[in-house]
């Protein structure tokens, strides 16, 4: 693999549960292994034990890495006993997802329910809008995402989003073709050539 990043730092969104097929929670730490030992990277994203998120963060901190989990104050009390890496509470979810723009390199999604839906598209929409820069990487484990595809390919086949900013998007079958995605990315051209002074500034 020739990287083309420096990637010290990467943002997972993923599912607070664990799903109902095994597929899913070992696709998890499968790429949390091969990451974690191509580069000692940090995770960032608020962890639950028993979840992909858990698993995700548990099998990095066993091979060596580093997690830190960023959670909203009102949302503390509901996770109960002691989660794995740094926590950081923060006051509101904007503040949070502001802080993985900041503190992240890149950005991978592996399945998810509506929260992670949101973050894909909502880090997607910041690309788009030249607030970040950073890779995008879309783990379809078990075919999760193909509904995802369909749906952006669909708004570039009837004119509602440019060739150019659907690739912001890089969808892989396998945790080793994420890890390769996330150094290789390169970012398309046709963004909007938007200037702003930092993330939490919109």
């Amino acid at each position: 693999m020739t990287s083309v990043n420096d990637i010290k730092n990467v943002c997972v969104f993923c599912g607070s549960s664990k799903g109902n097929i095994p597929v899913y929670l070992e696709a998890a730490r499968e790429f949390s292994e091969k990451l974690v030992s191509v580069e000692l990277v940090s995770f960032t994203e608020v962890v639950l034990l028993v979840s992909i998120m858990g698993a995700v963060a548990t099998t990095a901190i066993e091979k060596g890495g580093r997690v830190v989990g960023i959670i909203p104050e009102a949302m503390v009390k509901g996770f109960g006993g002691a989660l794995p890496g740094e926590t950081i509470i923060v006051n509101d979810m904007h503040t949070r997802k502001s802080m993985f723009v900041e503190r992240s390199d890149a950005f991978i999604a592996l399945p998810g329910g509506i929260g992670t839906f949101e973050e894909i598209l909502e880090c997607l929409t910041w690309s788009q809008l030249s607030i970040h820069s950073k890779p995008i990487v879309i783990l379809n484990t078990n075919g999760f995402y193909d509904a995802l595809k369909m749906l952006l390919d669909r708004a570039v086949q009837d004119g509602f989003m440019s060739q150019q900013n659907r690739e912001l998007a890089t969808f892989v079958e396998t945790p080793a073709e994420a890890v390769d995605a996330l150094f290789t990315y390169q970012l398309p051209a046709g963004r909007f050539a938007l200037k702003w002074e930092r993330p939490n500034s919109i």
